[in-house]
């Protein structure tokens, strides 16, 4: 194959398309995977103000980082950027989405949505996945890791709310095969992965969500994508897709920009072709993988060169049922950032499988020391009172020349009440909401129309079991304050174009195939029919190896 034409292209490198990547160069295929943002191998993620004011992603500011901010009608949205998409930022959960929440209700008599795909069907490319992953619980039955408190709190909270208290699977090496659980240890790879760096076992720093700059996370370039690049993938990152269309006599051609690592920190005007110039690559199978937002964007945006697409597309758009709350100032301390940011859940069944209403799960969360710092400086009013008492000490045995010796104690009292810091974690609700909103470009832009108001109920239900959870920790329950606005905070946006049995139902078929354009597969939240409940990630994986079946000619 020349360098301007592979057998793939795949564009975007989260949870569909690294699949995809990695099953293709298995095949044989030539493979091409377009990245818009940078690689992010070990302690290249940022901690400090001064870099991570600069991890945000608007080329035309000169941001090149990894977090995506979008704010639309009624709900905001937080993705990634960066070689490995997604994966980067998670909170590592590998929960399988409920057998019976995979609901196929009448959509022409008001229904919201129907899976073309069972749970039996996904359960072996769920198997797959996970073992790709390197899928392991939280070892919190063995010392050091049981002295996470957050995880501990949990599972007594569940007991006292007669629910279930799971430890679901995590993409984070907690030990090398075969041998026990251990802080810091090397981990071992069949092969070196692509950025060829050494990588350690968790050392519970609760990093997660930021980066984990020891490579304990197993994220999508310690494996699939490191995977396709040994078996012959081509994976060029800063490429930035902006159109593709179906070339004559078929297959399709791909449009886009190179972003240049000098332009960091420079305002420049990425529309202007002179300062980015527009670059092709033609391709026989072409996976759209960039993300729920970005997919449907591209697509909306390319829409005139695809005549034929279904009238669904920018449909079934909902965030999974996302909902960010907090237990503060515990009687107990919960220790937040001792661990990985999720360890543990509990889960609230559907009507469909003994509950009521719509199913959710909650889960425990942490965060790293500097925030914990952040929180115990909220309690500076106090700490200056206990400060002007002991200055007070100081200054009199001055006056009476005989000073203060061994201050330690007085020193440590500074810090003496953390019951805010230490007595504090996020709730992290997500479930069965309604998938009723709605994706459109207007003037060019993005906009999503969706309002909390028809998954109300179903909000309703997740808050207050929060609070409950709140309650067993002896804390107190405080929302979001974007709660209070109407608005709600996505880490998990799903739909826009959406599976369906056909073009009347959905973008895309059980497979991923775009109804009427062979050969053009998308693979990621976007194709999800609705809510998936638990964290989407494990699914649309799943789901990326069962439509590489037929990309591959396997199924």
């Amino acid at each position: 194959m020349s360098d301007t034409h592979f057998d793939a292209v795949v564009v975007g490198s989260g949870f569909g398309g690294s699949v995809l990547a990695y099953r293709l160069a298995e095949a044989g295929k030539s493979v091409c995977v377009l990245e818009r943002g940078k690689p992010y191998p070990p302690l290249s993620f940022p901690r400090g103000p001064r870099a991570t004011a600069k991890a945000f992603w608007d080329p035309s500011a000169g941001l090149y980082g990894m977090f995506n901010l979008w704010s639309f009608k009624g709900i905001g949205a937080l993705v990634s950027s960066g070689l490995g998409g997604g994966s980067l930022i998670y909170a590592n959960v590998l929960l399988r989405k409920d057998e019976r929440w995979f609901v196929q209700e009448d959509l022409a008599k008001g229904g919201y949505e129907h899976w073309p795909v069972t749970r039996a069907e996904l359960d072996p490319h769920y198997d797959r996945a996970e073992r790709m992953l390197n899928a392991q619980r939280y070892p919190f039955e063995r010392p050091p890791y049981d002295r996470t408190q957050k995880t501990a709190a949990f599972k007594e909270a569940a007991e006292k709310l007669g629910r279930e208290w799971i430890l679901p699977p995590l993409a984070v090496t907690f030990a090398n095969d075969g041998e026990k659980p251990a802080i810091g240890v090397p981990i071992r790879e069949e092969h070196p992965n692509l950025h060829g760096a050494q990588r350690y076992t968790c050392r519970l720093v609760g990093e997660c969500d930021i980066g984990c700059n020891f490579g304990s996370k197993n994220t999508l370039d310690y494996n699939y994508l490191s995977e396709a690049k040994r078996l012959g993938a081509e994976i060029w990152t800063r490429r930035e897709v902006r159109s593709f269309a179906p070339r004559h006599g078929g297959g399709y051609a791909v449009r886009y920009v190179e972003h240049d690592v000098a332009d960091e920190g420079r305002k420049i005007d990425t529309g202007d072709a002179r300062v980015r110039p527009e670059r092709e690559l033609t391709c026989d199978r072409l996976v759209l993988s960039a993300g729920t937002l970005g997919s449907t964007y591209l697509l909306l945006k390319s829409r005139e060169a695809f005549p034929s697409l279904s009238g669904k597309l920018g449909t079934r758009f909902g965030g999974n049922g996302d909902l960010l709350t907090f237990a503060l100032g515990s009687s107990r301390p919960l220790e937040p950032s001792y661990g990985p940011v999720i360890t543990s859940a509990i889960r609230m069944p559907d009507a469909l499988d003994g509950g009521e209403g719509r199913g959710f799960y909650v889960e425990d969360a942490g965060y790293p020391d500097f925030v914990t710092w952040i929180v115990q400086a909220a309690q500076g009013p106090g700490a200056l009172w206990r400060f002007r008492r002991i200055g007070l000490r100081l200054l009199v045995g001055l006056l009476r020349r005989r000073p203060e010796v061994d201050l330690s104690a007085e020193v440590s009292a500074l810090l003496s009440d953390t019951r805010l810091s230490a007595g504090s974690v996020p709730l992290l609700g997500m479930g069965r909401d309604i998938p009723n909103g709605t994706i459109t470009l207007s003037d060019g832009r993005l906009q999503v129309d969706w309002v909390k108001g028809k998954s109300g109920p179903f909000f309703d239900r997740l808050r207050a079991f929060s609070e409950s959870i709140a309650h067993a920790f002896g804390a107190d329950f405080k929302e979001n304050p974007t709660w209070y606005l109407g608005r709600l905070i996505t880490v998990h946006p799903l739909g826009g174009c959406p599976m369906g049995r056909a073009p009347e139902e959905g973008v895309v078929d059980p497979y991923g195939e775009v109804f009427g354009y062979p050969g053009f597969t998308i693979a990621d939240g976007s194709v999800m029919p609705g809510p998936v409940g638990p964290n989407p990630s494990l699914t649309i994986a799943a789901l990326a190896d069962r439509f590489a079946d037929r990309a591959t000619g396997n199924a």
